[in-house]
């Protein structure tokens, strides 16, 4: 009997090899290869993208559409251990098995489409040749395959990259979230904020609600709403919120929903996420009613490791993928908001095509101990290269490096004590590898759970 672990990974290593570049924006060959497959939901479906916010805010519209009794889809990246993460139905990660079935049939389709009872002989070259697909495309047109095979009563598609090129793109939806803009990625997408926005206002579509999560509106999100003529709310403007001392209220154009519990996500842009969950389900209303109860309850029980996740226990671990400026001053902001503590460690680790210095300025005032670390992946900047950067930006706080994640983490719990904290941050692989390492080595260093 085979392990069906064993061939998801063989799978996955198999989709690395496919395409010549990890990553190719475009929607022709993932276009080609959905009408081969007669990719078509009939469910209404919701695509979320934005440079930081989008994991909340899918997280978000699951729990409460879950809470309301729909069979929900969700299709989420990176993961942070298994790729099982990133395909959800009824709030279950999709089996190996559920996996492989589908990425047989997407690799079938892109190899070798179906003639369906027509002679070869009548087909141009275009329709009988092999499509080169990205991991990324690959695996989008699984999940969303997963879902229809699955029977999902409504799909939640969070954008990879961008979104106008962005391969989620190639389905249409019934409204579109975006979530904020800063400057990432910016190698693909442009090197300007609004840019930037141009390229996330592509999931647009006419006629369609398009909600926009910040207060701070780029030209170019409302000048592509104008342009074709998608009904664009902005918070601040089309809804907004209060916050009050335990609970919060939202305001939006089909009422007031008040005395809702905070979410589970902790952090200061929650409620920004929140909202625009709230204004997207307000646009859907139709399609999807939910009530207070499902609303409340899902804010209560969402959840989405790596994201100002408290780790229980002594001393205190947060784990934040924050990669980016914008993620890197949000950071700084909810560390501000803690009660103090003795000292603060950073277990600290980035790729090398990311912002570094930036995400060090906005952190530096917030650290007294600098643990710096390389991460093995094509990428991954070196301790060496990053605590460069740190003393670049003048950083005064004690910098060590150490050649792991797992060793910087290991040299925390020895070194912290019950009041002080440990923050790890700088990229979905850093905290991959702290989730990974953190239990047995607080167990074994610190004598408890």
């Amino acid at each position: 009997m085979l392990d069906e672990h064993s061939v998801l990974s063989d799978w996955l290593a198999y989709l690395e090899t496919k395409h010549p570049k990890a990553i190719e924006l475009g929607l022709e060959r993932v276009a080609k290869v959905k009408q081969r497959l007669g990719l078509n939901p009939t469910f209404p479906v919701i695509v979320v993208g934005g440079t930081n916010g989008k994991g909340s805010v899918c997280a978000m519209l699951e729990s409460i559409l879950h809470a309301a009794g729909y069979r929900v889809g969700c299709y989420t990246s990176p993961h942070l251990l298994d790729y099982n993460e990133r395909v959800r139905i009824g709030q279950r990660q999709a089996s190996d098995a559920e996996l492989c079935a589908t990425f047989e049939r997407v690799e079938q389709a892109r190899a070798a489409p179906p003639l369906q009872n027509r002679d070869a002989s009548l087909l141009d070259n275009d329709e009988l040749s092999e499509v080169s697909l990205t991991y990324f495309e690959f695996g989008t047109l699984a999940a969303m395959q997963c879902f229809i095979d699955q029977a999902v009563e409504v799909a939640i598609l969070e954008v990879g990259l961008g979104g106008r090129l962005d391969a989620v793109n190639v389905f249409d939806h019934d409204c579109a979230v975006v979530t904020s803009i800063d400057l990432d990625h910016m190698e693909y997408l442009g090197d300007t904020r609004e840019k930037i926005a141009f390229e996330k206002a592509g999931i647009f579509r006419a006629g369609q609600v398009a909600v926009f999560g910040d207060l701070d509106v780029p030209v170019a999100i409302r000048t592509q709403a104008q342009h074709i003529g998608a009904q664009l709310w902005c918070l601040g403007e089309q809804f907004s919120f209060t916050a009050g001392a335990q609970q919060w209220n939202y305001h939006g154009l089909c009422g007031t929903r008040s005395a809702l519990p905070y979410p589970a996500l902790r952090g200061a842009f929650q409620l920004h996420n929140a909202s625009a969950a709230l204004a997207a389900l307000d646009a859907l209303k139709n399609k999807l009613p939910v009530t207070m109860a499902a609303v409340r309850r899902g804010l209560v029980e969402v959840v989405l490791p790596g994201r100002f996740q408290v780790v229980p226990g002594r001393p205190m671990l947060i784990l934040d993928v924050a990669h980016n400026p914008q993620a890197a001053r949000s950071l700084a902001q909810n560390l501000a908001d803690l009660p103090p503590c003795r000292k603060t460690f950073a277990v600290f680790a980035m790729l090398k095509d990311k912002d570094m210095a930036s995400v060090a300025r906005a952190l530096k005032g917030q650290v007294d101990v600098w643990l710096v670390a390389g991460i093995a992946a094509p990428r991954g900047a070196t301790a060496t290269e990053l605590s460069k950067v740190l003393y670049a930006e003048g950083v005064k706080s004690a910098v060590l490096t150490f050649v792991t994640v797992t060793d910087a983490l290991q040299h925390a719990c020895n070194e912290a004590v019950e009041n002080d904290r440990i923050v790890a941050f700088g990229s979905f692989y850093t905290v991959a590898e702290v989730v990974r390492a953190q239990s047995a080595l607080r167990f074994d260093l610190r004598g408890e759970s």
